[in-house]
């Protein structure tokens, strides 16, 4: 099998096997939780789970480059047998639909980024539908590859519910969303934003972009799967708080599916190993092409000088 279609099929199980442990770490009601900056929380759910995706990722493709949001324990211990995870067979089964152009991609041609719990501060507030597992796959800096686990899928309408795996390969297409990928989108034009982040800035570009509805959620890989969903047209925001980790993932997905999610001036974003982690242009995203290029040609001039960019030509 293609090291690309593996390397998705085991960050899908390490996912998943992360999503069990962010659940027992929620049962057990210690959720650890350290203060790392402002709006910047992690638990122990964030650090354990980390070293699940970490640890299976690294063992089983030596040479891979894995980078996570949470610092590296040296002092971890190693995986116990029930911490070691196998392919996924969902994902095996598309291996002879590869596409071609990543048929013979080599380790070190890849960059792997970790989210282990995206939605922290939702985690933390008990807002558990926003909490999502995020594992993205770079090849020479372009996102390609994706896997997002929502681990409390529908936990207050259907607990029985084991969460949700999504994933998808730029050129393949995207698994795991169901009926919801069918779905019109809603009339109107709305708009997804942060939920804890907001500023001035944040709240000029949604206001520019001409939402009639404006959903405040937490997370990144929640936000984006609300696009997925076709629940929302755009998601917008327009400051530096998101970083590589929380886009990665996401932006493969999005790829996949015929969307796109850029700088808000429409710039790609890049995810080669010793690029600056966060996004300091913000992050803008469309299901379709066309309302994306819409949203950057509205934005404001003082939104575009305090991100930095360059002037619209």
């Amino acid at each position: 099998a293609p090291l690309l279609m593996r390397l998705l099929a085991c960050s899908a199980s390490a996912a998943v096997r992360a999503g069990a442990y962010v659940h027992e770490v929620m049962r057990s009601g210690e959720l650890g939780i350290v203060i790392k900056g402002h709006n910047d929380l992690q638990t122990q759910a964030d650090r354990g789970a980390q070293r699940l995706i970490t640890a299976n990722l690294r063992a089983a493709f030596p040479g891979l480059t894995v980078i996570g949001e949470e610092e590296e324990d040296p002092a971890a211990a190693p995986l116990g047998p029930d911490e070691i995870v196998e392919p996924l067979d969902e994902v095996l089964q598309q291996c002879h639909r590869c596409p071609e152009k990543v048929q013979n991609v080599r380790p070190e041609d890849l960059t792997v980024w970790v989210d282990p719990l995206d939605g922290t501060s939702e985690f933390a507030d008990n807002l558990l539908d926003n909490v999502t597992v995020l594992i993205g796959v770079a090849l020479e800096g372009q996102a390609v590859a994706g896997v997002v686990y929502q681990p409390y899928y529908r936990y207050l309408t259907d607990p029985s519910q084991a969460g949700r795996l999504v994933w998808g390969l730029d050129g393949l297409g995207i698994f795991g969303m169901g009926s919801d990928s069918h779905r019109p989108l809603p009339t109107g034009r709305v708009v997804v934003t942060t939920r804890s982040h907001d500023s001035d800035t944040v709240t000029a570009a949604v206001t520019a972009c001409g939402p009639t509805q404006t959903l405040r959620v937490g997370g990144c890989g929640h936000k984006v799967l609300l696009l997925l969903e076709r629940r929302a047209h755009l998601y917008i925001f327009a400051s530096a708080g998101c970083k590589k980790w929380d886009t990665c993932a996401p932006e493969a997905l999005l790829r996949a599916a015929g969307g796109r999610l850029t700088d808000i001036f429409g710039r790609q974003l890049r995810y080669d190993p010793g690029v600056e982690r966060p996004n300091n242009r913000g992050v803008l995203a469309a299901m379709r092409v066309e309302d994306h290029q819409r949203c950057v040609e509205a934005m404001p001039e003082d939104v575009r000088q305090k991100l930095q960019g360059p002037k619209q030509s």
